[in-house]
């Protein structure tokens, strides 16, 4: 394994980059850390593959430096970084069996026969995989032929890291959830340097340890499943962790007054985090996710008069759909209230739940 860092790292497709918009991967500074499993969660094209081919050398940056161990391995080719990539689609040798797949990256680089057949049984056995050793890969399913891809990657002891690029994507829904928990319990058990791509939040956050969002070609912040939800630092991860998305509603500040404006509604705010809003300049929102909505009387303190236009039932709890001043408002309440689509007051929950925005950025 290895710690690897980027420094000052960016990459553009096109010469002589001249603004964010003209870069692929903007500019920046940050570490992985040795055994550590990692994501990299974003929509399509904000830079997540373009980041993972150039830690693992199919891809030259334009600017910065990629380190392995502090050793500069920037303009190492791929052979000589010792990366192992997991790809969307399976790649294996169909015309062998499952164990020659497994078994080829160890013979290629003349490990003895007992500790090729070693690993390749303890992979297996991880995998769940014994049964097929002796099988074609070519005649089994397309969720088996990903573990073979998947297993190619961990049967190496002496990788720097192991890199997966939405190796998902092709399996059925219902047997993703025991791929993703047998990627955790490998991480646990053997200690690899994992990072993982992809748009899937429930992927990302149900594998990683960190985990890094990514939007237009920067990273906007890194973190612990549960920093994300709780703490989000930007709006892009408020709306994009969690389902739904963190709710965002434009508020006006009132002079005088320990109150914010939501439309035609006021709001308490603690004096002291009313100062700091009053402090900064740029059009300032209010956030808040679903989770932290409850149903209110009429007119009672700090409630928000809301259009409900639809209910959903989703069994752990209802989704109420609807507007708020003219903004669009999601809650998640218990099942066990009664509830239909017409006008209802809603509440914030507890202070310690809402954030303001400043611009794009998060605080309490």
């Amino acid at each position: 394994m290895a710690r690897i860092e980027f420094r000052n790292l960016g990459h553009a497709y096109a010469p002589n980059p001249s603004s964010d918009k003209d870069y692929a991967l903007q500019p920046m500074n940050m570490t992985w850390e040795d055994g550590g499993a990692y994501a990299l969660l974003g929509p399509s094209g904000c830079g997540k593959t373009t980041l993972l081919n150039i830690i693992s050398g199919l891809l030259l940056p334009s600017q910065g430096q990629v380190l392995f161990d502090g050793r500069d391995m920037t303009n190492t080719a791929t052979r000589g970084r010792n990366i192992a990539q997991v790809f969307q689609f399976p790649v294996l040798y169909d015309t062998m069996s499952v164990f020659d797949n497994l078994a080829f990256p160890l013979r290629n680089r003349k490990v003895p026969v007992t500790e090729v057949n070693k690993r390749v049984h303890e992979i297996a056995e991880i995998l769940g995989l014994s049964q097929d050793l002796k099988l074609r890969a070519s005649g089994l399913a397309a969720d088996a032929k990903q573990k073979i891809s998947l297993g190619r990657g961990l049967v190496r002891k002496d990788v720097s890291a192991i890199l997966f690029d939405e190796p998902l994507t092709v399996i059925d829904p219902h047997l993703k959830w025991k791929l993703r928990r047998q990627l955790k319990q490998i991480h646990q058990q053997l200690k690899l340097t994992l990072i993982y791509v992809t748009h899937d939040q429930v992927e990302a956050l149900t594998f990683a340890d960190e985990v890094i969002v990514m939007t237009d070609g920067k990273i906007v912040q890194q973190g612990s499943p549960a920093a994300l939800f709780e703490h989000p630092d930007h709006t892009f991860v408020g709306y994009f962790i969690g389902s739904p998305g963190m709710n965002f509603y434009p508020v006006q500040l009132n002079e005088d007054d320990t109150r914010i404006s939501i439309g035609e509604h006021r709001v308490e705010v603690d004096p002291d985090i009313l100062n700091q809003l009053k402090a900064v300049t740029g059009k300032i929102s209010l956030g808040i996710r679903p989770e932290f909505i409850e149903l209110a009387a009429p007119g009672s303190k700090g409630a928000l008069e809301a259009d409900i236009l639809n209910v959903q039932h989703l069994g752990t709890c209802q989704l109420l759909i609807g507007n708020v001043a003219e903004q669009p408002v999601k809650a998640k309440i218990n099942t066990n209230i009664e509830v239909s689509v017409g006008r209802h007051w809603l509440r914030m929950v507890r202070p310690e739940t809402i954030f303001f925005c400043n611009d794009e950025r998060i605080g309490r």
